[in-house]
């Protein structure tokens, strides 16, 4: 008889970043890009907890989706992803990230189970997890808890579907893969179709009543490399909460190892020794997400926007995609 044991925080599987998707429907499944807060959720001793992928508690943050999992079995553990939407429907961090958190709809998608009944299944096929996600766990959720399914097109076609709908990106697992806690081996990937990613906040530029632009970049070789400054992305109530953020945070010291530069660049992006006495510096630990249009020749981003702060990344952990 298999040994029962109690549900706990199970560390996730990570996604290894890529630039091409493997095309083999028969070995891969496909599902969408949701960018928001990877979350743990389990039933244990009659209760249900909802976890961040650090282990932080996000029961106050988003107490509706506990009830949606209310029905969970008992000594069952799901992995998912906390989403908001933009206007136009379509998942968006910035919805998330700015969303008031009585008011805007947040909703869980739930894609794996790691155990059930007090059976631990990481040791199972990807398809016969999810064969029994749908069987025994799908039944017992409840809004705001939704299943996120697989795509079932051609990996061309979800590429351009994804491109014309505006969506981020497009994740793909391999069918036979077992649940790696905590490791990136690279049998889940994730590609992104429109332009943005994580970056390091190393610094403000001086100007209004809190800042101008931030400054920020990502690291390389175990250093911090500048990358850009964007104005683009700020409210005024956004621009006061990070300013709280970086109390605390001062330094008087650049933290990026490539300035200053020489010339500022075509389009400007580019920090010389005088636009630096403009800037403020900080403590690289904050991570936030941003878009951007393109890199340019000299490494910088065109048209990059601020999306909002990534509670749930390392800043050592970021580098250029």
């Amino acid at each position: 008889m298999a040994l029962r044991i109690k549900a706990g925080f199970i560390e996730p599987m990570l996604l290894l970043k890529t630039t091409a998707l493997p095309e083999d429907g028969e070995r891969w499944l496909y599902q969408l890009k949701v960018d928001g807060y990877r979350a743990i959720a389990f039933r244990r001793d009659g209760a249900v907890q909802l976890r961040s992928r650090n282990d932080h508690d996000f029961a106050l943050r988003y107490g509706p989706v506990l009830e949606g999992l209310a029905g969970l079995p008992k000594d069952t553990v799901v992995d998912g992803e906390l989403v908001a939407f933009d206007a136009e429907g379509r998942p968006s961090f910035g919805a998330l990230q700015h969303a008031p958190s009585a008011s805007t709809p947040i909703v869980f998608y739930v894609f794996d189970v790691l155990m059930l009944n007090g059976r631990d299944l990481r040791g199972e096929t990807l398809e016969a997890r999810r064969d029994r996600l749908e069987r025994k766990v799908l039944p017992t959720l409840a809004e705001p808890a939704r299943y996120l399914g697989n795509l079932d097109a051609s990996l061309a076609d979800l590429v351009a579907s994804v491109k014309a709908h505006g969506f981020e990106g497009l994740v793909a697992k391999r069918r036979d893969s077992h649940y790696e806690s905590g490791l990136r081996s690279g049998a889940w990937q994730k590609m992104r179709v429109n332009r943005g990613q994580e970056f390091v906040i190393g610094g403000y530029t001086i100007g209004g009543p809190t800042f101008d632009a931030l400054v920020f970049g990502y690291y390389q070789d175990g250093k911090l490399i500048y990358a850009a400054r964007t104005r683009s992305g700020f409210t005024p109530v956004v621009r006061a909460q990070l300013m709280k953020r970086f109390k605390g945070l001062e330094s008087k010291t650049c933290p990026f190892a490539n300035l200053p530069e020489a010339k500022g660049g075509r389009w400007g992006t580019g920090l010389t020794l005088a636009k630096m006495a403009g800037c403020r510096w900080l403590e690289p630990v904050l991570v936030g997400q941003f878009e951007f249009l393109e890199w340019t020749g000299d490494n910088h981003l065109r048209h990059s926007t601020f999306i909002g702060l990534r509670e749930d990344r390392d800043a050592k952990s970021v580098r250029r995609e």
